[in-house]
């Protein structure tokens, strides 16, 4: 399951499913380094940051936020 991590509350980590839903998890599951706008691959096991996946949406993000300047 895939989501992305919405902001940190407390030892929390609020993320948003990929059926918008919201889902916590503990800061102290997360990867090394994971911050808001990180999109999280979570299996059963272990808790990855998928940084391709992280910089493709970052990119579709700054082309909308282009758009609304011009």
């Amino acid at each position: 399951m895939k989501v992305i991590v919405d902001r940190f509350e407390g030892e929390y980590a609020v993320c948003e499913k990929e059926d918008k839903t919201m889902m916590d998890i503990p800061v102290k599951n997360l990867p090394v380094g994971a911050k808001e706008g990180d999109v999280l691959i979570v299996s059963d096991n272990s808790i990855v940051i998928d940084n391709a996946e992280t910089a493709k949406r970052k990119e579709n993000i700054n082309k909308l936020m282009d758009k609304l300047w011009e």
